[in-house]
């Protein structure tokens, strides 16, 4: 038990260098409320001060007295590592890099798309000091933000005019706030979907006051649905892409040119919600001229890409910057002069706009697809391209590297990968796969140690073992992930 007259003060703790030094790193209020805390946390571990106040009188005499200086050391001690870890667990971010070897390219959980070196390169040459972001420079006086990068927008997509918000989310609301509240919007009930986090699209209608229109049924909704639906009170026709799921079989979806031409001849815009931002078309080849690998012309040829939305008379688009697009997290609406236009005035605008640090890094990565870099340039579409061969390669390597370790197996094995984030749902991409197994070490307790690493690796657990896919591992990854590896051996045994 611990006599309470031997707890320091929190001011004769302060004394200490150690946390003197702590206070210089984190400040003196969070300093005094650790050490409040720890010295309580010692305090609560006494059950009874008077009975070991009464045994500390008892030993009178210089050996007393040295033994209560040493517990009194000991207390301090132990006060001061405590304090050291709660600053530092504190201080501690919880938004950290990750090791991605599950697979899947757009993986929201991760942060979807890793932005290019580029991009970084631009955020810290805007972001360091000050930028032209509301200032013109030919006038000399407040320019406006909205019209940053939009001339790239039309450039990569054949558009009229571009805004962009701060996620396609945002994009989908303020479209329908600003062309459609209070009027009714044209969709078909198969494409009233939920994507993640909750967002409904009829939801998302109510809450930007345009009235929601169904027409057709969940699996097929014709040309004469819509015709048939449209009246004074139509603001809009709306498509939507799917983007998590898809429907098979016994279905009908009329084409996107004729669906535009039905909405022109009606004087009535055509929207689309395309989600995922695919840039790339059928034309595209890799940097080194060879033929696209199928599972990259399949998603080509699956995929809807902007362009081809707008070249088939779409008047409105709006997708995200973050998956396919490769970019910073983004919503951009993209088309009709007029209707960006109105789009851009609306009042909510202000609170979905963008900040410098988003304009820099899309607009370096708008301009790799501008200059038809962008497979070269753009990790996304590098993990998107790569071959089973070229990922086989790497595995080996870290099975290589892992020959010797006691109690672990590695083995390369065939398997898949996802595109994530919404995008080609039900088109599995052909990777190789590091199979890790042991017969001391359980695959759940591999798993729980790999996500306790530094940096943590985030893997797939099947088939009772860990699978770990290189296709999302950048290659300058590749090194800590073996280290983190190496440290598997006695982790969790098996009961």
């Amino acid at each position: 038990m611990t006599d309470l007259r031997l707890i320091p003060s929190i001011e004769q703790l302060r004394q200490r260098a150690d946390l003197q030094s702590l206070e210089a790193e984190y400040g003196r209020a969070a300093l005094v409320e650790a050490l409040r805390a720890e010295a309580e946390a010692v305090r609560r571990e006494t059950p009874d001060a008077a009975a070991t106040a009464g045994a500390h009188r008892s030993g009178a005499g210089e050996p007393a007295i040295e033994r209560a200086e040493a517990a009194r050391l000991a207390i301090a001690n132990r006060i001061a590592r405590a304090v050291e870890r709660r600053l530092k667990g504190q201080a501690a971010s919880s938004l950290v890099p990750v090791i991605n070897a599950t697979g899947v390219i757009v993986h929201t959980n991760l942060g979807r798309a890793p932005i290019s070196e580029a991009a970084l390169r631009r955020v810290t040459a805007i972001s360091r000091g000050y930028s032209t972001l509301e200032y013109d420079l030919a006038r000399g006086r407040r320019g406006s933000r909205d019209f940053h990068v939009s001339s790239l927008i039309g450039r990569v997509t054949g558009c009229e005019a571009a805004v962009v918000v701060n996620n396609n989310a945002a994009a989908t609301l303020l479209i329908l706030t600003a062309l459609a509240s209070g009027r009714e919007v044209v969709i078909s009930r198969g494409e009233l979907v939920e994507i993640g986090g909750g967002f409904r699209m009829p939801e998302v209608m109510a809450q930007s006051g345009a009235i929601l229109r169904e027409v057709g049924t969940t699996n097929k909704t014709r040309l004469s649905d819509y015709a048939s639906a449209l009246g004074e009170g139509t603001a809009l026709i709306l498509r939507v892409h799917r983007s998590n799921f898809r429907i098979e079989g016994f279905t009908e979806q009329p084409a996107l040119a004729d669906l535009a031409r039905l909405g022109h001849e009606r004087g009535i815009p055509v929207v689309e919600d395309l989600g995922s931002g695919w840039l790339l078309s059928g034309t595209d080849a890799l940097p080194d001229h060879s033929p696209l690998p199928d599972h990259l012309a399949a998603v080509i040829r699956e995929e809807p890409s902007v362009a081809g939305s707008l070249a088939a008379g779409i008047d409105v688009v709006c997708f995200s910057g973050d998956k396919l697009l490769g970019g910073p997290q983004a919503g951009i609406i993209a088309g009709r002069a007029d209707l960006v236009e109105t789009v851009r005035r609306h009042p909510l605008m202000r609170a979905v706009r963008v900040d410098k640090m988003v304009y820099s890094a899309l607009e370096a990565t708008l301009f790799d697809y501008a200059r038809g870099h962008a497979l070269a340039e753009l990790p996304v579409l590098q993990m998107l391209a790569a071959t089973p061969e070229e990922i086989g390669t790497r595995a080996n390597a870290i099975v290589e590297a892992l020959a010797g370790m006691a109690g672990l197996h590695a083995r390369v094995i065939e398997g898949t990968s996802a595109i994530g984030g919404g995008s080609a749902p039900g088109l599995p991409i052909p990777t190789r796969l590091v199979a890790l197994t042991s017969e001391n070490v359980t695959p759940a307790a591999m798993e729980e140690a790999l996500r306790a690493s530094t940096p943590p690796v985030i893997a797939r657990v099947e088939n009772d073992a860990v699978l770990l896919d290189l296709r999302t591992v950048l290659p300058e990854q590749e090194a800590e992930l073996i280290r983190n590896l190496s440290r598997l051996q006695g982790t969790g045994y098996r009961e």
